[in-house]
């Protein structure tokens, strides 16, 4: 019985979800059918049509694929339920499962929850992770339930988060983690043996959607958090500053930070390295992109865009004149 392998629903979307789903297969499971979010224009001038992550490798193997935008209306349930799936296994998938849903495979619906909860549940739990200076996160294996990321905990894995981590960093480590724990889960879920548990009440935290009031780096901050800022925006959708370069001011997006020292007016340039002033300390900019160019070092930057010591980027002392993004 513990070896017995089960008819399974898949349902993910970003590079996140693709090493769970392969495992799956993997391990010789049934996949009888992808959902994932329906193809969207994409590409630098927006015209192509690119189809998810998980889209793609779900094509590969020729496993159905379907892409409702909602699954709210009995049609789509319907179809849901005549899978005859023994269990759902959701992953960073983008839409709400409304109770036909969940109910409708034999044991249910679970997830891979990318945070320790009840921190983090919602929509960004490795960016806010980050951003909020978190030294942990991990991956939760989770029933779900009506509730935003409020169903029981079987099993969990931690992680470190590691100053140097950007999001992209860490959503890569916590994806092998997320695959790995979906099969020890599996198994168990398997042969009778998983139990969950509810969730404390106590330390509960959402991670709402990134705004786009968020991107602009505050410089105000003391460099970590100026620096928790910058890797929980990378590398998309990016935080960035503005700063005069020849006669107009010019948007450079960051992508990696470390501290350092150094002091000054917050957002000032300190010295060539690409050190840059916070509320306290500094951080210095180790990969950061222009406008329609390549990533680069600082100190690249800085001689592309003939930026010196002095400069002044926008955020805690933002002249009234300067466009907003």
């Amino acid at each position: 019985m513990a070896s017995a392998k089960m008819r399974i629903v898949f349902m993910g979307t970003p590079e996140f979800a693709v090493p769970t789903m392969l495992e799956i297969l993997k391990n010789g499971h049934v996949l009888v059918a992808v959902y994932t979010r329906a193809p969207a224009r994409g590409g630098r001038r927006g015209l192509e049509v690119r189809k998810t992550p998980v889209h793609e490798a779900a094509d590969s193997f020729g496993i159905p694929v379907f892409t409702p935008t909602t699954l709210r209306d009995v049609a789509s349930q319907d179809v849901f339920s005549s899978l005859e799936a023994d269990v759902a296994v959701v992953a960073a998938y983008g839409l709400l499962l409304p109770i036909p849903i969940l109910k409708a495979p034999r044991l249910g619906c679970v997830n891979l929850h990318a945070s320790l909860l009840p921190r983090w549940r919602g929509a960004a739990p490795i960016q806010r992770a980050i951003m909020a200076g978190d030294a942990e996160t991990g991956v939760d294996f989770m029933r779900m339930d009506a509730g935003l990321d409020t169903g029981p905990v079987a099993m969990r894995q931690l992680v470190p988060i590691h100053p140097e981590d950007t999001t992209g960093d860490l959503m890569s480590r916590l994806a092998v983690v997320a695959a790995k724990l979906s099969m020890s889960a599996l198994l168990s879920m398997g042969s009778g043996r998983l139990e969950f548990r509810e969730q404390s009440t106590v330390g509960v935290c959402y991670a709402r959607k990134i705004e786009k009031s968020e991107v602009e780096v505050d410089w105000a901050q003391d460099a970590e958090g100026v620096r928790n800022q910058i890797h929980g925006l990378s590398p998309a959708p990016g935080a960035y500053s503005k700063v005069l370069i020849g006669d107009c001011y010019e948007s450079i997006k960051f992508l990696r930070a470390e501290v350092t020292e150094g002091t000054g007016s917050p957002g000032t340039l300190l010295c060539d390295d690409m050190s840059v002033a916070c509320g306290a300390r500094a951080i210095r900019i180790l990969q950061g992109q222009r406008s329609g160019k390549a990533r680069m070092s600082g100190r690249e930057l800085m001689r592309g865009a003939k930026l010196a010591p002095g400069a002044v980027f926008t955020g805690s002392r933002a002249p009234s004149s300067v466009p907003q993004a």
